[in-house]
């Protein structure tokens, strides 16, 4: 019985962990969560993730909820593939960088992805150009950290890609449809462009238009 991932697409959640699972080449089943008409409110959905959020992972009767989380179960299931390093050390990095991603990385975006993804794909009016400021204000100290980090790496936590790579470069794909510039970051451009030639990557992207 194949994996069951169900899954928002336009969301970097939602997409980090369909990439991660098509580079796997896992077996899953893909359902779809139409965030538009409420589906992740309904007493089904909110059975299996009481947020009220996507992704989730159904294995048989195994359910697991957070997106990190699940890329972590999921490079498990492929341990030759070397997702989650076995050495304690490398793996400890990569968990640092995926704590990173949610403490840091994904909160200057947040602002950013609301304001001129979610609110125009919603119909939810004008964004708010404080917000925007607002994000712009935290994207660009965490970016140089970010950038830093790859100005000597080639992965996020080393010299192979890691479930922290699908953690952190997923929402650098919405950079683009939310007209968010990173010309100031040249290492995670170049990292980014390497990530999109993943076996996976480009076949899971959904990016629909925000205007």
């Amino acid at each position: 019985m194949p994996l069951e991932l169900y899954v928002f697409p336009p969301s970097p959640r939602s997409f980090k962990v369909l990439a991660a699972a098509t580079y796997l080449e896992l077996d899953f089943q893909k359902h779809m969560v139409d965030f538009g008409r409420g589906e992740q409110r309904t007493p089904e959905y909110r059975a299996i993730n009481p947020n009220g959020k996507a992704p989730v992972l159904k294995d048989g009767q195994f359910v697991l909820f957070e997106s990190n989380a699940i890329l972590q179960h999921l490079a498990s299931m492929r341990p030759e593939k070397a997702l989650m390093p076995a050495d304690p050390e490398r793996r400890a990095k990569v968990v640092q960088w995926q704590f990173w991603d949610l403490g840091h990385w994904e909160r200057a975006w947040v602002p950013l992805l609301f304001e001129r993804f979610v609110k125009p794909f919603f119909g939810m009016g004008e964004e708010d150009p404080a917000e925007i400021q607002r994000g712009l204000k935290e994207l660009a100290i965490v970016g140089r950290i970010l950038d830093d980090c790859l100005a000597g790496n080639r992965f996020v936590a080393g010299p192979q890609v890691t479930v922290a790579d699908f953690s952190l470069g997923a929402v650098v794909s919405m950079a683009g449809p939310i007209r968010v510039r990173l010309d100031d970051y040249p290492n995670i451009l170049r990292w980014h462009d390497e990530l999109t030639k993943l076996s996976g990557w480009r076949e899971s992207l959904a990016l629909p238009s925000a205007a």
